[in-house]
């Protein structure tokens, strides 16, 4: 037997090999039986204005509605009005549950139509610090901020609530892409102490994450941080042992924000996404992104309790089909929930119009391929150093190239695998070699591994890379037109999903071998062909 802090050593030194997959080796380790539903996050605030809405997300298939509780120290809504709408919605035949946002977040994430609706916490509660010795309000863990929210818990669990979710506002770092943590002279003291560091040790540190040098220093600070943000959850869990608690976590959130993934392991856990209006998700780099954090994350969930960020925010500037493509990456990657987002204030009503065909065609699509994992001869990896020290850029384009990926926690010796720049740097210090360029990294990378072969994030070289690969692409489907679309090869189920990623209708053919097959996809839409020769 060795300690859990032993364990997470080993771990650490022997790199991402020891990272948890929820995928499994094969599809028997998913169950399948659980079937995708829908969820809607919803304020006491939008509910009241608009008491329609229940019957109308109800009838498009919809089946939970979380409410907004307490916020950063703060109770925006009335309990009393929140139990009112938890007892409506059940009684109207769905599940009620509650959302908290525990630390809060830095500036207005909600977007509130009331005068006074608080955006930061209570004066009672301390600011963080950043490196360069700045404040901001939010992502902060100091006292009162644990014992308040568990109180917190308490109050709702008399309310009859058995799950409750922390919003992603749930982390150490102000955004995606920040190495987080409070850099203030308590929390300097504390990680000093408990590490046995000598004073003149934290300026290495300062200058450790201004560089985002993934340092031993480094290493122990960000572990230093996720220590305490899972403290902060497994008090909150304690205080209410009957309530299922879950954490919604930000885009790409991993241990550079607090979040030490595998500690959410057993729990329900949203999958990080970010293009939350049509200016970021019509751009096809960020659908591609998108895909990718949803894909990273969904190694450390099981599919039963991944659930999606499907967000609008501001409420209006998500359109009804960008909202609707989005149900297409959960589908992928086998997430069995989508979690409808939008703030305090609800998204248009008209979007359930679209939506609700849309949410019937994916349950079915979904139901073909739950409890199956893609495979692929692209390789999805996202390392320690993206995780610990990275900003967040992953070399994501290739799963727009229309050939078959798969999902790894190490750097896989077949097929090629794409590495971001913080990878690359990382791995160019480890013995580490690349036979015939299999690890393909972007020019902008300031080192690669040995042997690394440079290519441009681009459609245009992607598509001439696949291009060049044919020939070594026997028995794997592909789609031979050089043109958008997310090809998800499920061989267990002998299916091939494809996702258009333009917006324009475009016909795609699949091609195995010596066979092909044809499909016509509209603008965003995505399709199954079945009976996939493998």
């Amino acid at each position: 037997m060795i300690s859990r802090r032993s364990f997470l050593g080993t771990c650490a030194a022997l790199g991402t090999g020891c990272v948890l997959n929820a995928w499994g080796d094969d599809q028997s380790s998913n169950n399948s039986s659980y079937p995708r539903k829908f969820h809607l996050s919803v304020s006491t605030e939008a509910l009241d204005a608009d008491p329609g809405l229940l019957e109308v997300v109800r009838d498009a298939g919809v089946a939970d509605l979380w409410l907004g509780a307490f916020f950063y120290g703060q109770w925006p809504f009335p309990i009393e009005k929140i139990q009112e709408w938890r007892v409506r919605i059940e009684q109207a035949g769905m599940g009620a549950h509650i959302i908290n946002i525990p630390l809060g977040h830095p500036g207005d994430s909600l977007q509130s139509s009331a005068d006074g609706f608080p955006i930061t916490p209570p004066g009672r509660w301390r600011p963080a610090m950043r490196p360069d010795g700045t404040w901001y309000l939010g992502t902060s863990h100091h006292p009162p901020a644990t014992e308040e929210n568990q109180k917190a818990l308490i109050e709702i669990q008399k309310l009859g609530v058995k799950r409750v979710f922390l919003d992603d506002d749930f982390r150490l770092a102000i955004s995606p892409g920040m190495i987080g943590g409070c850099f203030c002279n308590e929390h300097k003291k504390q990680f000093l102490d408990s590490r046995g560091y000598a004073e003149n040790q934290w300026a290495e540190l300062l200058d450790n994450v201004k560089t985002r040098t993934l340092t031993p220093l480094l290493r122990a600070w960000v572990e230093f941080t996720c220590d305490q943000l899972t403290a902060c959850f497994r008090a909150q869990q304690q205080a209410v042992p009957d309530i299922q608690l879950g954490n919604m976590v930000m885009y790409f959130g991993a241990e550079k924000a607090g979040i030490r993934l595998t500690d959410y392991a057993n729990v329900p856990l949203r999958v990080g996404e970010l293009m939350f209006n049509d200016d970021s998700f019509n751009k096809l780099k960020n659908k591609t992104a998108e895909l990718f954090s949803c894909l990273f994350h969904r190694r450390f969930v099981s599919p039963e309790n991944a659930f999606s960020e499907t967000t609008a925010f501001p409420s209006k500037e998500l359109s009804a089909a960008n909202m609707a493509a989005k149900l297409t990456i959960s589908t992928i990657a086998d997430v069995r929930n989508t979690m409808y987002m939008s703030g305090v204030q609800a998204f248009p009503k008209t979007h359930w119009e679209t939506l609700k065909p849309a949410m019937k065609h994916q349950a079915q699509v979904h139901e073909k391929l739950a409890g199956h994992i893609p495979r692929g001869p692209f390789k999805h990896y996202w390392g320690e150093a993206s995780r610990y020290v990275g900003t967040d850029e992953p070399f994501s384009l290739f799963l727009a190239a229309g050939v078959p990926f798969e999902v790894t926690d190490t750097v896989s010796g077949d097929g090629w695998t794409f590495l971001s720049d913080d990878d690359a740097r990382h791995l160019a210090k480890q013995p580490l070699q690349s036979p015939q360029g299999r690890l393909l990294v972007r020019p902008s990378a300031k080192s690669s591994p040995k042997g690394s072969q440079k290519i441009e994030e681009t459609p245009e070289s992607l598509f001439a890379f696949k291009r060049k690969i044919l020939p070594q692409l026997s028995g794997v489907p592909y789609v031979e037109e050089d043109k958008p679309v997310v090809c998800a090869w499920y061989p267990t189920a002998r299916s091939v999903l494809l996702w258009n990623l333009s917006e324009d209708r475009e016909a795609f053919t699949v091609r195995i071998g010596e066979k092909q097959r044809s499909i016509t996809l509209d603008g965003l839409a995505s399709d199954v062909l079945d009976n996939i020769p493998t």
